[in-house]
């Protein structure tokens, strides 16, 4: 909602006890929104998923030293876990001793 008389963002605030919705700038008040109401949205979350030993077989497997057990080998898998506009992260699990860990370059 926008204020009628500078443009400005009106935001919400209390007047007289009440919340009501009133620009920053001129201290207009909004005469048709007497009590303003504040919503909060959040995001769902995706649980990062671990793959378990039977499906690591079919991954494909890379050259990389587990900090683990210092094996030479291991399974990788790619996931978005950040917004589109940024890599996606390379999950590796030793193919010796199991251990998952994340690759981010």
């Amino acid at each position: 909602m926008f204020c009628l008389k500078c443009g400005s963002l009106l935001v919400p605030k209390k007047v007289d006890g009440k919340r009501v919705m009133a620009c920053p700038r001129c201290s207009y008040v909004n005469k048709e929104v007497k009590e303003a109401k504040i919503v909060e949205k959040t995001k769902n979350t995706k649980d990062i998923e671990i793959v378990e030993s039977d499906e690591s077989k079919t991954l494909p497997v890379m050259d990389a030293e587990c900090p683990k057990c210092g094996n030479k080998e291991a399974y990788y898998w790619l996931l978005q876990t950040r917004a589109g506009d940024e890599p996606e992260t390379k999950f590796l699990k030793c193919t010796k001793c199991g251990h998952v860990w994340r690759d981010y370059s």
